[in-house]
């Protein structure tokens, strides 16, 4: 599957927005659009989450981690972990999911 840009799906999620790019039948691509204003309380769901911060600062925790996270810094967080991340500055993540949200299709 190929995805252009200009094919990129609008979507928000608990009111962040964010870019469906390429869904497969194993993995999912997000492009994330954080604002000052988001914060992803803590959750957990079924799907690995692998990201990589494009732009802005984040601080992530899960398990054992509390890291603050800028731009080229990436994460893996296993499936079924609850995890948080706090928006510091605003910006954009790319997020990879496996098997694909269906809540984000």
């Amino acid at each position: 599957m190929i995805v252009k840009a200009n094919q990129a799906q609008p979507r928000e999620f608990k009111g962040v927005q964010f870019d469906l790019l390429a869904v497969g039948p194993q993995s999912m691509v997000t492009k994330m659009h954080y604002a000052s204003a988001n914060c992803v309380p803590e959750h957990s769901h079924p799907n690995e989450q692998s990201g990589y911060v494009i732009t802005g600062k984040y601080r992530l925790r899960f398990q054992s981690f509390d890291e603050v996270l800028q731009p080229g810094d990436s994460y893996s967080i296993p499936a079924d972990v609850v995890h948080s991340l706090e928006v510091i500055e605003p910006g954009e993540v790319v997020d990879v999911f496996t098997p694909p949200r269906s809540d984000y299709l």
